[in-house]
C-alpha cells in the first residue's frame, strides 16, 4: 500500500511538472495520465524510473515513450470520448491505456506479438474493455474495424501511410511522427473532403515503423 501511494505521489509530480508545466492544457489528457499507472507498464527493474519524463526500454528494440510526448499526441487528437481510435504500435500498452481513457473504443495493432500478449495482460488487469489488439503490420491499418475518427502512430514514418489516410473519417484526426530515421517531425493531419490539412508540432524521435508503407526492414541494416 506504501508503494502504491509513493507511486501516486510520483505520478502527481510527473503530471504537474512535465506535462501542465509544458503546456498540456487538456483537462481530459491530464486526468488520464494522472491516473494510468505508468510503473505496471514498465520492467520491474526500470519501475523506480517509470514517472521521470523520458522513455524506457521495454524489450524487442521497442521504447515506452515519455509522458509528455504521450500526452502531447493524445491532446492533439482532440478526444471528447465517443470516438473509435486507431493506434498503430501498441508498444508497452501504455499509450494504449490512456487512449481507452479519453475515447469510446481503441483498436490497436502491433507486430510483435510478444510485446501484444504482455500489454493485454497489463490491460485485462487495469479493466480496460474497449481495447482490442491485433498482431500486424499496422502501416495497413485495420480496414475491416475503420473508418476511425484519430488514428496515432507511435512510430516514425518515411511517409503518411495511405492506408491509413483512407481509413480515417472526414474531419479526423491523425497524428504520426515523419522524417529520417534518426529524426522526425510530429504531424498532425486533419482530413478534408478533397485534401489532407497536416501541421508540424514538435521535433521528435521515435523506434521506426516497420511495414509495407513504412520503412522495410531490409532498409534499416543498412
Amino acid at each position: 500500500m506504501a508503494q502504491e501511494s509513493l507511486h501516486r505521489e510520483a505520478r502527481t509530480k510527473m503530471v504537474e511538472t512535465h506535462i501542465i508545466d509544458r503546456g498540456i492544457v487538456d483537462k481530459r489528457v491530464i486526468a488520464a495520465v494522472l491516473k494510468v499507472p505508468r510503473h505496471l507498464f514498465v520492467e520491474e527493474a526500470f519501475q523506480a524510473r517509470a514517472y521521470g519524463d523520458h522513455a524506457l526500454p521495454i524489450g524487442e528494440s521497442q521504447t515506452i515513450s515519455q509522458p509528455y510526448m504521450v500526452a502531447l499526441m493524445s491532446q492533439a487528437l482532440c478526444l471528447s470520448g465517443s470516438e473509435r481510435v486507431l493506434e498503430i504500435g501498441t508498444g508497452s500498452g501504455y499509450q494504449t491505456a490512456v487512449l481507452a481513457e479519453l475515447s469510446a473504443r481503441v483498436l490497436s495493432i502491433e507486430r510483435i506479438s510478444r510485446l501484444v500478449s504482455k500489454a493485454r495482460a497489463i490491460l485485462d488487469k487495469l479493466h480496460y474493455r474497449n481495447v482490442k489488439l491485433r498482431v500486424s503490420d499496422g502501416t495497413y491499418g485495420w480496414k475491416e474495424e475503420g473508418p476511425f475518427d484519430a488514428i496515432l502512430v507511435a512510430a516514425g514514418s518515411p511517409k503518411i501511410p495511405t492506408p491509413l489516410v483512407e481509413q480515417l473519417k472526414i474531419g479526423g484526426r491523425m497524428v504520426i511522427p515523419v522524417g529520417e530515421k534518426g529524426s522526425q517531425v510530429l504531424q498532425k493531419i486533419v482530413k478534408e473532403e478533397n485534401k489532407m490539412v497536416v501541421t508540424e508540432i514538435v521535433s521528435c524521435l521515435f523506434v521506426p515503423l516497420l511495414g509495407a508503407y513504412g520503412w522495410p526492414s531490409a532498409e534499416l541494416k543498412k
